[in-house]
């Protein structure tokens, strides 16, 4: 369902111990904008009754159900955007601004 890099799960730990976070789950939220594609948001938070919970590297994601099924098949990775500068990416091909990576 989503994949989490070793770079972006071990920024994740990093941040849940910095924000005194350990032990809770990383919540990922998906809505649809206006022009179809897709805003994300991240956070540490408690597990509700209707989540959908997995796990990968470690790392648990809880996620409504509506958002579980606008991040089928999302990688989120943690990259360097310019020189110092790195942030979490969403590559989600459910995202109609999608671009596959070229290897």
């Amino acid at each position: 369902m989503i994949t989490v890099t070793p770079a972006a799960a071990a920024q994740i730990k990093l941040s849940a111990d910095q924000g005194k976070a350990e032990g809770m789950a990383l919540r990922i939220a998906a809505t649809r904008n206006e022009d179809n594609s897709i805003h994300y948001g991240m956070g540490f938070d408690d597990n509700k009754e209707d989540d959908v919970t997995i796990t990968t590297e470690d790392i648990e994601i809880i996620l409504s159900a509506s958002s579980a099924e606008l991040l089928k098949d999302t990688t989120i990775d943690f990259v360097e955007l310019e020189p110092e500068k790195f942030q979490f990416i969403f590559l989600n091909p459910n995202d109609p601004n999608y671009v596959p990576p070229v290897e």
